[in-house]
């Protein structure tokens, strides 16, 4: 989700301690700890504390994960997390935050399920990228990945739909030199299906050549949708090869193109969704990057229309490549979708179509959280206050 306010340019551990301090230089020298407390040295982080640090949180998310499978784990209220104890655990003020996240992912997997959508089984793992250690802090970078199996698959439908996350997770440890998972944290502007966090978004600011850009019209989210056919071979446009340039690149980025993933406010998504379209026939407008009438992207250059989640829609209304669907259920492979999660008047998030199953219900693929055949129900699910945009293409 890229709002052109962007920059232009993601069991049981050893723990290695030092002899108590000896009380020479005062007790300003002394961990601050309570009377009393031992004054364990700063401690290490050796390798096989890391890879400990790696196994708890690929438990946390496993355990979000699972809470959204028919049957899972943790809808029976168990947890792998809560099986960590000693040298390394979950803090008990995050343990009470991640019973209260699992209990809003079951909430979610019961409106999927009256969506008809449900989840048979998953797959979650976790990589460590990066460990830094001041004093008695841990910032630990991983990598989360993590596949759901749709159950009752019918025909061609996606078996699979999945994503990979970054998240930047806090320890700390204690005054016996035990570490403590204390915080969580998403780094990508995305939008995965097991988050839980609410994310604040900030209206971006209208540029000189934003003279009374168009607005879109709100879809609604209702099932079932009036008849809406899409034909695919009318306008020109080669919609298969859109959703095949999604397919190739939804997690493994063009590097014709830059990553605006992770870099500070915004995300990736609309420059995926433009170089999507752009694959399959969409062509450039070229002028100043700042006019909204204008759409253009390569390596070292791109319109705010090509990247901003606003400036796409006022540039593909304007132009009248698109137009506003009343309902999101009528879109169709090469549509797009876009969100607006708090209702500011601000979009957030830009999404491409890159299936629809003969029951009616788009798939969509996106950057920032990067995700592939996502279905609209689950994104309906997560997110039911967030208002919708849809667009024929």
């Amino acid at each position: 989700m890229r709002s052109r306010k962007l920059s232009r340019k993601r069991r049981r551990a050893t723990i290695v301690t030092a002899a108590a301090a000896s009380v020479v230089a005062g007790a300003a020298l002394l961990p601050n700890w309570t009377a009393g407390a031992s004054s364990v040295a700063d401690p290490a982080v050796d390798p096989s504390t890391k890879a400990t640090f790696q196994r708890l949180a690929d438990a946390v998310f496993t355990d979000r994960t699972d809470a959204l499978v028919d049957g899972g784990k943790t809808s029976r209220n168990t947890s792998l997390s809560s099986r960590f104890s000693g040298d390394v655990r979950v803090s008990s003020t995050l343990s009470r935050e991640e019973k209260s996240a699992l209990s809003q992912l079951r909430g979610r997997k019961s409106r999927l399920e009256s969506l008809g959508e449900k989840y048979s089984s998953a797959n979650t793992s976790v990589s460590l990228d990066r460990t830094r250690l001041k004093g008695r802090h841990a910032t630990v970078n991983v990598t989360e990945t993590t596949t759901l199996t749709y159950e009752k698959v019918k025909g061609n439908e996606p078996k699979t739909t999945g994503f990979q996350a970054h998240h930047e997770l806090t320890f700390k440890a204690d005054r016996n030199g035990d570490w403590q998972l204390t915080g969580i944290r998403d780094t990508d502007d995305g939008v995965a299906v097991n988050q839980v966090a609410a994310t604040t978004f900030v209206a971006a600011p209208k540029t000189a050549a934003d003279n009374a850009p168009p607005s879109a019209t709100r879809s609604v989210t209702t099932w079932p949708a009036p008849a809406k056919p899409k034909n695919l071979s009318a306008s020109g446009y080669d919609y298969k090869a859109m959703a095949a340039y999604a397919a190739k690149y939804w997690n493994n980025y063009n590097p014709a193109y830059p990553n605006f993933n992770g870099q500070g406010a915004g995300g990736d998504c609309t420059n995926f969704v433009s170089q999507s379209l752009k694959a399959g026939g969409w062509k450039h407008v070229p002028g100043y990057t700042d006019d909204f009438h204008k759409w253009f992207g390569n390596s070292d250059i791109q319109s705010d229309s090509f990247v901003g989640v606003n400036e796409f829609s006022w540039f593909a209304l304007s132009s009248k490549r698109v137009t506003s669907l009343a309902n999101v259920y009528q879109l169709d492979v090469g549509d797009v979708l876009q969100m607006d999660f708090n209702k500011d008047g601000s979009k957030d998030h830009s999404m491409i179509v890159t299936y629809r199953s003969p029951q009616g219900v788009p798939y969509v693929t996106y950057h920032s959280t990067n995700t592939y055949n996502r279905s609209v129900a689950s994104i309906i699910a997560s997110y039911p206050n967030a208002a919708y945009y849809a667009y024929r293409t």
